[in-house]
């Protein structure tokens, strides 16, 4: 009995124990079969469309560069002795076509010497026929991850080439010292924690410093810590395989493989679980990674820039915060100061978010009157950079011309006036505990000093 009926058995009784009523095409990996033995392409077809692959078949080598010149796919299955056109052959037309393309060769005649040869012409992994099934599906979905990987790296550098040069705002004496700090540590592999408070910018910082950077040809990958579950946080840092949690069901590549090469921001770390801050530590130690629900460690090349808006050392203190991994992270601090201390630079921000809303919107540059500059100076912007720039838009939408002093006075609402004696005195409290026990004792005192 040959090899193909005994895999055509195995086929038919695999169908007959399972239910394909729900199965769907349209949104499955594509798969191109090449061999010239039509029995092996249709076993291998029965079986990869179990597996909810879409399965397309080339006769020879010539039948498969056609296909591949009309259509896309996910993954090549290439037999190596063909007429017309060896595989070996076929390959090096592959490669030169689509050269991440990953290609899966297989071959009942085939040694040693022969996968050594292939592997070195660019195939993914070198299986002998009959093919083992259970190792056939892993190389298929190893090579689609590393597929997947690959356009999703390209993706995001497309987005790179595309982004405007980032360009921080600013000439008042702290923002010089930070442009400056940037021009010394990006060229460097320095890890970078940002302090400040939220809107200032620092994000801008840590997008400056990888553009400025040797690895600015690659991705800079942003993860915001407070905005993930803590449940779903160590998935989208290290991936997940296939079936490792109820909802994960296809393998998926972490933010850190993603930025391999690149510059990873973790943006929000404060908030990040101690589990995932354990794993993110070995990272940093070890230059490699595992995914949920994997076994395989995966080597990673990243430069770490993070960024807060708490005081780390308290939540080191809290038990909030690992004192490891923050002195593995705050090799270089910046801090990033509030816009209430940099107000001098409120003009040149005001101009740059004009000229940028309005070419967003379309419409001619709206010019700031003087008075309405100084106007818009005198607020305690607590959302700082980001709220300052909400309220420009909201200039430019709702005043005629020209804004003025008057349309800053109606239009801005919600921002907070200057800072008062009693901010100064709030600002020493960190929970309103304490802010009790300071109005109790006050009114003791008073109350003492009545009584007398």
């Amino acid at each position: 009995m040959s090899n193909v009926y005994i895999l055509r058995l195995f086929v038919i009784y695999w169908h007959s124990i399972c239910d394909l009523d729900n199965y769907k095409i349209k949104d499955m990996p594509k798969i191109l079969i090449v061999d010239d033995d039509k029995g092996i392409r249709q076993t291998l077809r029965d079986i990869l469309e179990f597996e909810k692959y879409k399965v397309e078949e080339a006769v020879d080598g010539l039948d498969c560069m056609v296909k591949i010149k009309q259509a896309s796919y996910d993954v090549v299955i290439l037999d190596i002795k063909m007429p017309k056109m060896d595989g070996m052959d076929v390959m090096d037309k592959v490669r030169a076509l689509r050269p991440d393309l990953p290609v899966v060769m297989i071959s009942g005649h085939g040694n040693i010497d022969t996968a050594v040869e292939s592997v070195k012409k660019g195939a993914f992994d070198f299986i002998q026929k009959p093919p083992d099934l259970n190792r056939l599906l892993i190389t298929i979905r190893n090579a689609m991850d590393k597929s997947s990987l690959i356009t999703d790296k390209k993706v995001l550098i497309k987005k790179i080439n595309r982004k405007e040069v980032v360009e921080i705002v600013g000439d008042s004496s702290v923002m010089k010292e930070i442009k400056s700090t940037i021009e010394v540590i990006a060229p460097t592999e320095a890890r970078v924690m940002i302090h400040g408070e939220n809107g200032t910018g620092k994000e801008l910082v840590a997008r400056k410093i990888h553009q400025e950077s040797g690895r600015n040809e690659q991705p800079l990958i942003e993860v915001n810590c407070a905005a993930i579950p803590s449940e779903l946080i160590e998935s989208e840092l290290f991936g997940h395989e296939k079936g490792s949690f109820t909802s994960a069901h296809k393998s998926r590549a972490g933010k850190f493989e993603l930025a391999h090469e690149g510059t990873l921001f973790l943006d929000e770390i404060g908030d990040m679980s101690l589990s995932a801050q354990a794993k993110v530590l070995r990272a940093l130690q070890e230059n490699r990674i595992t995914r949920v629900g994997g076994d395989k460690e995966i080597l990673v090349n990243v430069r770490i820039i993070a960024a807060t808006n708490k005081d780390l050392r308290k939540e080191i203190a809290k038990g909030n915060f690992r004192e490891d991994l923050y002195h593995r992270l705050a090799v270089i601090i910046v801090h990033v100061p509030s816009l209430r201390d940099r107000k001098e630079d409120i003009p040149q921000l005001v101009q740059h978010f004009a000229d940028k809303i309005c070419k967003e919107y379309n419409v001619p540059v709206k010019a700031f009157e003087p008075r309405a500059i100084k106007e818009l100076q005198k607020p305690n912007w607590s959302g700082n950079i980001r709220e300052l720039r909400n309220v420009i838009e909201r200039l430019i939408i709702l005043s005629k011309d020209s804004i003025t002093t008057k349309d800053v006075k109606n239009f801005v609402s919600g921002v907070q006036p200057p800072s008062t004696g009693i901010d100064k005195v709030l600002d020493k409290f960190d929970t309103l505990e304490q802010l009790q026990e300071y109005i109790a004792e006050v009114y003791k005192t008073r109350e003492h000093s009545y009584a007398r």
